[in-house]
C-alpha cells in the first residue's frame, strides 16, 4: 500500500481558523469570565466569613 505524500497526518500549511479580531473577542470574554468569577467566590468567602463572625442565634 502507497501512501500519497502530504495526506496523512500534520503536514502541510495550517489553515487560518479564525479572523484576529474574533480571537480577541474570545480572549477578553473568557478574561471577563475569569474575573467574574473570581469576584463571586470573593463575595461568596467574606459573607461566609461574616456570618460565621456574627454567630448563630440560639
Amino acid at each position: 500500500m502507497i501512501r500519497a505524500s502530504g495526506t496523512a497526518g500534520f503536514q502541510g500549511h495550517p489553515a487560518t481558523v479564525a479572523s484576529s479580531r474574533l480571537t480577541n473577542a474570545v480572549a477578553a470574554s473568557l478574561a471577563v469570565a475569569a474575573l467574574s468569577l473570581c469576584l463571586i467566590v470573593t463575595l461568596t468567602v467574606l459573607s461566609t466569613k461574616a456570618t460565621m463572625a456574627m454567630g448563630l442565634p440560639v
